[in-house]
């Protein structure tokens, strides 16, 4: 892959970990909302969720968290709070709010696992690396933040959650190998795992119990 190609990739994966962040920042504000916390509570919940998959990658990977040095995740932050706040999203918590939830969710989900791959990639770790570090960066806030508000995390008994991280890692892996890490192929794939993403929990698609 050229310095080029590279770049543009990189522009791209600045791009859609701006969307992630904004994606996990609402479903942390539902949640928040859901119970019923107050404001700060509410405010903890969603930065929690919008940057604890980063920082625990970063802390694995012996840097200095990004969003210490960048300020753009924090005013994504700000910013859409503001929206969700104005769009009257604290109101109650019912059907429509649940379905916004989970696209939110999933669209964190599947944006941190493609921004967490790339990052892995940089730093030229092998297929297990990246694959770790693309489930940690899409799964992190999520888990913490279920953990905070005394929920079993999405990983451990719900739907296709997970399992489609480690697969959107893989395949950006796969795609960067054989030279096709372009901007297509990147928002390709993020299509792709959205679309497997809320397929599998339409139809409560989910791996077998033991």
């Amino acid at each position: 892959m050229n310095w080029s190609t590279l770049g543009s990739v990189l522009f791209d994966m600045d791009w859609l970990f701006l969307v992630g962040t904004a994606a996990f920042s609402v479903s942390g504000y539902l949640i928040g909302v859901k119970k019923r916390f107050d404001l700060l509570g509410v405010l903890i919940v969603a930065i929690l969720t919008a940057i604890g998959g980063g920082v625990v990658r970063d802390v694995l990977l012996n840097r200095v968290p990004v969003v210490f040095q960048d300020a753009s995740p924090v005013s994504t932050i700000i910013a859409t709070l503001g929206a969700a706040w104005l769009l009257s999203l604290h109101k109650s918590w019912n059907a429509r709010m649940h379905k916004i939830f989970v696209l939110a969710d999933s669209i964190g989900l599947i944006a941190f696992s493609l921004a967490g791959a790339q990052v892995g990639i940089s730093y030229g770790l092998n297929l297990f690396g990246v694959l770790c570090v693309g489930f940690i960066t899409a799964v992190g806030g999520g888990v913490l933040r279920d953990m905070l508000v005394n929920d079993v995390p999405f990983i451990l008994d719900r739907d296709f959650y997970g399992t489609v991280a480690i697969l959107m890692a893989g395949l950006l892996y796969l795609a960067t190998h054989l030279g096709l890490s372009d901007q297509r192929t990147l928002w390709g794939l993020f299509a792709l795992g959205l679309a497997i993403r809320l397929a599998a929990h339409r139809s409560a698609f989910r791996l077998p119990t033991l």
